[in-house]
C-alpha cells in the first residue's frame, strides 16, 4: 500500500469515528464553501472586466460584456463539484472571452494534510469562521483578502439590491410570498415584466405576514421606480396581511389572483387522509377548466359535496373562490395559468435561496440576513428563465387596463398593441 493510500485510510479512519452530524458537517461545509470562494473569485474577475452590475461606468471602454452563465465543474479533493460559471463576451473581438480563473481553479491540486487537518479540527469545535480561513488556505489564498472580498461584496449585494433602480422594468405582474428563517419571517416580492422575465424587487424582515411591514415593501419598490399605474396582476396566498396591505397601496390599479396550491392545500387540510387525495384530484380538474363559468359551477358543486362530509372544507372552498379564477375571468387561464395561478414561480425562488443560505448554521444579527438574503435572491435571479407563454403578457396588460378601466395615453396603448 502505498504512502498515498495509506493517508487516505487515516483520513477515512478518523471520519468514520465520528457522529453522524460531525460527518454530515465536514462533508456539507467542505463543498460549499468551496463553492462560495470560487464564485466569488470568478465574480471578482467579472467585475474587474465588466465593472460592476447596473453600473454605467465600464472598465476597458465597454469592451467586455456579461453574457449569462454556463454549467461548469472544480474538483474539490477526488470529487467533482458543479458550479455554474460566468460568461463574458468580447465586443471587439466577437467572441466569448474564457475566464482565466475559471482555468486556475479547475487545475487546483488536493488540499494538503495540514490543511485538511485544521479544517477538521475547526469543525470538531463548530468554528466555522476558522474554518472558512482554512478552507481559503486550500486555495492558496490570502486568508484576510478573501474573508474581507465576502464580507465586502455581501455587504454591496445587499445595497445593490435594497437602491438598484426598477423604472425601466415594466412590471405587469408581482408575486409576494413569505419564506421563514429561523423564527423571522422574509416577506419576498417578484417581478415579472412584460417581455417575460422576472425580477427580484425586494423584501422586508418581519415576525409575521402583516401588513405595515408589507405596505412598506411596497412604497419602497414604488420609490425605486415601479410604476403599478398601468395595471398589475398581483399573485399571494391570500393572508389578510398581504391583502391588506396590496389593497391600501395599489388601490384601483390591480386585480388579485389567489394562489390556487395554496387554496387547494388549505381545503384538504381539513379532511382525512384517505379523503385528501381524491379532492386534491377534483380541485385540481376545476381550476384547469378554461372555462370561468364551469370552473366556478364545479367548485360550487365540491363545496356542496364537502357540506356533507366537513363543513369547514365547505366554507374554504367558498371563501375568496373567485379570486382563485381570476386568470379565467380574464380568460387567460390557458396560456398563463401554470406560471401565474400559483405562486410556484417565488416557491422556485424561495427553494433556491434555501440552498444557499444553509450554509449559515448561526445567525448573529439582522444585518447578517439581510447580507445573505439578498447575495442569495441577487445570484438566483441570475438562473430563473422566463415563464411559459410569456408572449401572452402583452393581452394581459390589454385586458387590465380594460377591465380596471385606466386611461392610458393613446401613444401608449398603440405601442402595447404593436409589440403584441
Amino acid at each position: 500500500m502505498s504512502k498515498f493510500t495509506k493517508i487516505k485510510f487515516k483520513k477515512l479512519n478518523w471520519l468514520l469515528l465520528q457522529n453522524v452530524d460531525m460527518m454530515f458537517e465536514l462533508i456539507r461545509n467542505h463543498i460549499e464553501m468551496c463553492k462560495i470562494i470560487a464564485n466569488e473569485i470568478m465574480n471578482d474577475e467579472v467585475e474587474m472586466l465588466c465593472g460592476e452590475r447596473y453600473s454605467h461606468d465600464k472598465p476597458h471602454d465597454g469592451r467586455y460584456s456579461r453574457w449569462g452563465s454556463n454549467p461548469g465543474s472544480i474538483r474539490i479533493g477526488s470529487e467533482k463539484v458543479p458550479i455554474m460559471v460566468p460568461r463574458l463576451y468580447d465586443n471587439k473581438g466577437n467572441k466569448n472571452r474564457p475566464l482565466e480563473r475559471y482555468k486556475e481553479l479547475k487545475e487546483l491540486s488536493e488540499p494538503t494534510e495540514e490543511v485538511l487537518n485544521k479544517i477538521i479540527l475547526g469543525l470538531s469545535q463548530r468554528d466555522y469562521e476558522r474554518v472558512s480561513k482554512d478552507f481559503i488556505d486550500s486555495f492558496g489564498l490570502s486568508q484576510s483578502s478573501v474573508s474581507r472580498m465576502f464580507i465586502e461584496s455581501s455587504s454591496k449585494a445587499l445595497s445593490e439590491f435594497e437602491k438598484r433602480d426598477i423604472s425601466g422594468k415594466d412590471i405587469v405582474v408581482l408575486l409576494i410570498d413569505g419564506k421563514s428563517i429561523r423564527k423571522e419571517e422574509i416577506i419576498i416580492c417578484l417581478g415579472i415584466t412584460i417581455e417575460g422575465e422576472k425580477v427580484v424587487l425586494g423584501f422586508v424582515q418581519s415576525n409575521t405576514e402583516n401588513n405595515r411591514a408589507i405596505k412598506q415593501l411596497f412604497r419602497q419598490l414604488i420609490n425605486r421606480g415601479l410604476d403599478y399605474r398601468k395595471g398589475l396582476l398581483i399573485v399571494s396566498d391570500g393572508s389578510k396581511g398581504i391583502k391588506k396591505a396590496i389593497e391600501e397601496t395599489f388601490g384601483k390599479y390591480y386585480i388579485h389572483q389567489r394562489c390556487q396550491w395554496h387554496k387547494r392545500e388549505d381545503v384538504v387540510s381539513y379532511l382525512r387522509v384517505e379523503d385528501q387525495d381524491r379532492y386534491r384530484r377534483k380541485l385540481q380538474r376545476a381550476y384547469k377548466e378554461p372555462d370561468y363559468r364551469k370552473a366556478k359551477a364545479i367548485l360550487l358543486e365540491i363545496r356542496d359535496e364537502l357540506k356533507q362530509i366537513n363543513l369547514s372544507a365547505s366554507r374554504s372552498v367558498e371563501e375568496g373562490l373567485e379570486e382563485t379564477l381570476t386568470l379565467h375571468k380574464l380568460g387567460l387561464v390557458e396560456k398563463l395559468g401554470a406560471s401565474l395561478g400559483t405562486t410556484n414561480c417565488i416557491e422556485s425562488l424561495n427553494s433556491q435561496l434555501s440552498r444557499y443560505i444553509r450554509k449559515v448554521t448561526r445567525w448573529r444579527n439582522s444585518d447578517q440576513i439581510y447580507r445573505w438574503v439578498a447575495a442569495g435572491l441577487m445570484e438566483s435571479e441570475r438562473r430563473m428563465n422566463k415563464i411559459r407563454n410569456y408572449k401572452s403578457l402583452k393581452t394581459l396588460r390589454e385586458r387590465l387596463i380594460t377591465v380596471l378601466k385606466i386611461k392610458v395615453k393613446a401613444k401608449n396603448m398603440n405601442l402595447i398593441k404593436k409589440v403584441a
